[in-house]
C-alpha cells in the first residue's frame, strides 16, 4: 500500500471516530498499531470462520472484483467483512458474528505490520464496502466448495 492510498484509507477509517482527529493522533502513536474504532456509523462488520472467510473473499474478488475492507486475526481464526451501517440489525445467518451500532473493533493501521489483526483486503480509502447480498452468495459459494472437499 502506498502512503497516499494508507492516508486516505485512514481519512476513510478516522472518519468514524467521534473526535477523528484526536483518534488519528492516538492511533499513530499506539506502538501495536492498533485502534478501537465505533462500528455502526460508516460501517458494520460480518465476522465468520476464518476457514470460510478466506474463500469467500476469493469468490467476491473473482465475482465481483475488489471487496470492502476485510480484516482477519492472527491466528486467521475469523475474518471480519466492512459491510454498510445498518446490515448486522439485519442479517440473519448462522454462525455470523456481527458488530454493529455500540460496537467497537480493533483496527489495525493500513500499511503497518501488526502482531495481531491485520487487513487481508486494506480499505482504499473511498469508502468502498462489501454488499451484504454479494458476501451472502460468496459464504454459500465458501461453504458448497467445503462440502465438496476443494
Amino acid at each position: 500500500m502506498t502512503a497516499t492510498g494508507a492516508n486516505a484509507a485512514v481519512d476513510w477509517l478516522v472518519s468514524a471516530a467521534p473526535d477523528p482527529d484526536a483518534c488519528r493522533r492516538a492511533w499513530e502513536r499506539n506502538p501495536l498499531g492498533v485502534a478501537l474504532l465505533e462500528a455502526g456509523r460508516c460501517w458494520d462488520v460480518l465476522i465468520v470462520e476464518g476457514r470460510l472467510g478466506r474463500p469467500a473473499v476469493d469468490v467476491l474478488a473473482r465475482d465481483r472484483g475488489r471487496p470492502g475492507p476485510v480484516l482477519s486475526d492472527f491466528r486467521d481464526a475469523r475474518t471480519g467483512f466492512f459491510v454498510p451501517a445498518g446490515t448486522v440489525a439485519h442479517w440473519l445467518g448462522t454462525g455470523v458474528r456481527g458488530a454493529g451500532r455500540g460496537t467497537w473493533i480493533v483496527v489495525p493501521y493500513p500499511g503497518r505490520a501488526t502482531g495481531g489483526v491485520r487487513w487481508l483486503v486494506p480499505p482504499d480509502g473511498t469508502g468502498t464496502l462489501t454488499d451484504p447480498v454479494a458476501l451472502e452468495l460468496a459464504l454459500h459459494a465458501a461453504v458448497a466448495a467445503r462440502d465438496r472437499g476443494e
